[in-house]
């Protein structure tokens, strides 16, 4: 597929040799003669790599990086320097306002090629590094849905009732409510309120619609609160740290964090990096079964 670079310059001399160089290697090459032209291009433009002059008037090259830089769509397109400055802290500069390298004036055309296909290369490199990474976030999510899934069967709460009406078993969940729905109350007013479905308040339940079989098994759960990333706020992050942790449980993606918040999935990521050391866990799953710990806690009353 044919790389494009963008040549911001006002020179047209040297625009004119890289125009040369560039388009006898195959690249696609587009112009502008302005840090403001340039921006305005790029609403329409999507450029591989930037070749960026310094000393331009108007928008001097420092500046038109940083606003490159500050773009979404421009953020990780590398950008070189072109320019006869040699203090180092003229190039600590640009460095500083987002670029990967430098070239020095006059220019030379080897050396040009050399430098735009390394960067090339490891933005390619780093776009295929990104798209494993969001691979690896979907797959981490379904393994998220998946451990929701085996810990709700594990914790629900599953009573058998034998033949004389009697409870046979109760899993913990179950025991726990009764205890807690149920106090004081014997066995057999238990059965009955099970078997009629007459429930205090809070309960509910899954069972057969023959209730006469034995053994029957029903399923005694409580009616769930909505969760909200409230519930998350024992954990000491930031509020945005918090609602993003909270998506998370839920089996977003960082893509999918983003829609919904407004955000962009870059930004996403990077608060899930800040907020692992936080919660003391390395990954995104630990994470997750962090949160869902506390949201099924609060979910459960």
């Amino acid at each position: 597929m044919t790389k494009t670079v963008l040549i911001i310059d006002d020179v047209p001399a040297n625009v004119g040799v890289l125009l040369d160089v560039l388009a006898a290697a195959g690249f696609e090459v587009a112009v502008a003669e302005s840090g403001q032209s340039a921006l305005e291009q790029l609403a329409w433009l999507k450029p591989d790599i930037i070749l960026l002059d310094v000393l331009m008037p108007g928008l001097d090259g420092f500046e038109t990086c940083r606003r490159l830089k500050a773009r979404e769509a421009t953020a990780d397109v590398p950008v070189l320097f072109m320019t006869a400055l040699t203090e180092v802290v003229d190039k600590v500069k640009g460095f500083a306002a987002g670029a990967v390298d430098y070239l020095a004036k006059p220019l030379h055309p080897e050396e040009v090629l050399a430098r735009v296909n390394a960067h090339l290369k490891i933005r390619e490199q780093q776009q295929l590094l990104e798209q494993r990474a969001d691979e690896l976030d979907r797959e981490v999510q379904r393994r998220v849905l998946a451990e929701r899934e085996v810990q709700r069967v594990l914790e629900r709460g599953l009573i058998v009732i034998g033949a004389k009406d009697e409870i046979l078993f109760a899993s913990d969940r179950a025991r726990t409510l009764l205890t807690r729905h149920f106090p004081g109350v014997t066995g057999s007013r238990v059965v009955l309120a099970l078997l009629t479905g007459e429930l205090p308040a809070g309960l509910k339940l899954s069972a057969p619609a023959d209730r006469t079989t034995r053994p029957l098994v029903v399923h005694l759960d409580e009616v769930p609160r909505a969760a909200s990333p409230a519930q998350l706020a024992p954990l000491g992050l930031t509020p945005r740290e918090t609602e993003i942790l909270f998506w998370v449980a839920q089996g977003k993606t960082n893509a999918e964090i983003g829609t919904i918040l407004g955000a962009a999935p870059a930004t996403v990521k990077k608060h899930v990096e800040n907020l692992l050391p936080k919660l003391g866990v390395e990954t995104r799953l630990a994470a997750a079964l962090r949160a869902t710990e506390l949201l099924s806690g609060g979910a459960a009353g």
